[in-house]
């Protein structure tokens, strides 16, 4: 049975800093590409970060680019989430997610993409 299980969500002021994990279990890591969406209040969810399975790629939301980090540790099966210069926008719960990675990873921006999802975790940004 895989999960995936986010933490690290908060409250924090504008400006500050979070940094999300999410723990996967029950599956091979290491043979999936993560992603990171976010879903706010009265809003569809969308994509905010992923990470090829060797970690050697990356895409960001242009939202986010230059303020959030995503990584990845292998051995601990976790992926990660560094929020820096948050602000009010930010707020919303945070998904992590796994897509295979026999799936070409230029297209893990589609959430449609993604076989296994977390619960997610409240980010809130006051200002």
């Amino acid at each position: 049975q895989v999960q995936l299980v986010e933490s690290g969500g908060g409250l924090v002021q504008t400006g500050g800093s979070l940094r999300l994990s999410c723990a996967a279990s029950g599956l091979t890591f290491s043979s999936y590409s993560m992603g990171w969406f976010r879903q706010a209040p009265g809003k569809e969810r969308e994509f905010v970060a992923s990470i090829s399975w060797s970690g050697g790629n990356t895409f960001y939301a242009d939202s986010v680019k230059g303020r959030f980090t995503i990584s990845r540790d292998n051995a601990r099966n976790t992926v990660y989430l560094q929020m820096n210069s948050l602000k009010p926008e930010d707020t919303a719960i945070y998904y992590c997610a796994a897509r295979t990675a026999l799936r070409p990873f230029g297209s893990s921006r589609n959430e449609a993409e993604y076989n296994y999802w977390g619960q997610g975790t409240q980010v809130t940004v006051s200002s």
